[in-house]
């Protein structure tokens, strides 16, 4: 899955219904940043509801970042509790 250019408060919603639509359809996540620019705190609350639903069901979740969101990333602690490569 290719994200946004930036997730935010108008895009988010449209990023999670897009994961929960294909909830069920795939053994493992891959979510690609490596593009995006910006994510919010509703984006990242995204993330962390998306990692909680895909545990129970030992469903790995991959992010790849860049830079950018990868500081984001660590800044909020999100680092330690998602797969960032």
């Amino acid at each position: 899955m290719i994200a946004e250019v930036a997730i935010d408060t108008t895009t988010a919603p449209d990023f999670e219904n897009e994961i929960m639509d294909e909830m069920g359809k795939f053994d493992s996540l891959t979510i690609d940043f490596t593009n995006l620019t910006y994510i919010s705190s509703t984006g990242l609350r995204v993330l962390i509801a998306t990692a909680k639903k895909l545990e129970p069901e030992n469903i790995p979740l991959v992010i790849k970042v860049n830079d950018t969101i990868k500081e984001i990333l660590k800044i909020s602690g999100f680092d330690k509790l998602l797969n960032i490569e």
